[in-house]
């Protein structure tokens, strides 16, 4: 073999590689679904949650910041370190049995741009050269405008495992993990991340290989019509609610969703979310035993007003004469008024 021959043989194996995108991997989703799924970007240098949102088009801010159990009050200026894994969230669309994100972010071509520099450097490989030129319809891939607005397809997915809601996190393996690890760090086990991520040999992981994590969620007692009916909250996350009144949290320690009142909140904004005399979160001992007064979600009434639901939570019985009703709804109403973004 001539040395021109084996420099153009190295140069076809380089670029089928760039173009299958050794790191990628499509996330199965079935039927045709809508939810919110993460994935965990590595900034290749220190940047600020104000560079995340943009490239990101995060909206509103506080999505990025609850995501990452970051205080609500953190301004868009806040440095990140480099290579440290932050979640960031993004909408997932179910097609074709393959989750990808809603049509964002959107990627503004810049000068010396290439799709090998867009794919692998600025979106960590989450996405391939092919995926962002099949998304745009890119025939020469070679060949990208200066200005030009990309949709980068990233990975993602809504499927329920094992009968049990999740949210789908896309990780990037790091040198010298192995799936066992992977699967101890993020609740899981290494069979479901098999199965998930269709991979046969657990010896087979590459660095930089993105898995399809399912983190378990914490649970609720949200009617499933509320709006909020699909909140799912992982492990060390928070999120506000009904119209920012509710704070809601998931800790690992009960894995049940830990909803109160806003603090800060304008009384004239949102009602005293209780149950009867019990506030929301709140529990109450008696000689019957413990009551808890729980968040059920908000439904909106019409354009001006909602609706936000509890739950008491008490014994079956107080006596022997006495029944006290279970899983009695209390309603609170108040009119709406927007909240700012944060």
């Amino acid at each position: 073999m001539t040395s021109k021959t084996l420099l153009l043989s190295l140069l076809l194996i380089t670029t089928s590689r760039l173009l299958s995108g050794a790191g990628a991997t499509s996330f199965s989703c079935s039927g045709d679904d809508r939810c919110h799924s993460l994935i965990g970007y590595i900034p290749p240098k220190p940047t600020t949650i104000a560079a995340l949102q943009s490239l990101f088009q995060i909206n509103p801010r506080r999505s990025l910041l609850t995501a990452n159990s970051l205080p609500i009050s953190t301004p868009p200026s806040f440095s990140l370190p480099s290579h440290s894994p932050i979640r960031i969230p993004i909408p997932c669309l179910c097609s074709n049995a393959t989750g990808l994100s809603n049509h964002r972010p959107i990627y503004t071509v810049r000068t010396h741009d290439n799709l090998n520099a867009i794919a692998r450097r600025i979106f960590n490989g989450f996405v391939t050269i092919r995926e962002i030129a099949d998304a745009n319809n890119i025939s020469d891939p070679d060949r990208i405008e200066v200005g030009r607005r990309l949709w980068i397809p990233l990975p993602c997915s809504c499927d329920e495992v094992d009968g049990k809601p999740v949210v789908h996190y896309g990780h990037v393996a790091a040198e010298g993990s192995d799936l066992e690890s992977i699967a101890e760090e993020f609740g899981t086990t290494e069979r479901v991340l098999m199965r998930v991520n269709g991979i046969q040999d657990p010896t087979s992981l590459q660095a930089g290989q993105i898995l399809d994590i399912p983190l378990p969620v914490c649970s609720s007692s949200i009617n499933t019509d509320a709006l909020d009916s699909r909140l799912l909250l992982p492990n060390g996350s928070y999120t506000l609610t009904a119209n920012n009144c509710i704070f809601c949290s998931c800790s690992s320690s009960t894995w049940q969703l830990d909803c109160h009142a806003t603090q800060g909140m304008s009384k004239s904004t949102c009602p005293v979310a209780k149950c009867g005399n019990l506030l929301i979160g709140n529990t109450s001992t008696t000689s019957c035993g413990v009551s808890s007064c729980s968040y059920s979600g908000y439904i909106n009434n019409n354009a001006n007003n909602f609706t936000i639901l509890t739950n008491l939570t008490t014994p079956t019985t107080c006596n022997r004469n006495e029944k006290v009703p279970l899983n009695i709804n209390m309603l609170i109403m108040i009119t709406i008024i927007d909240a700012n973004n944060v």
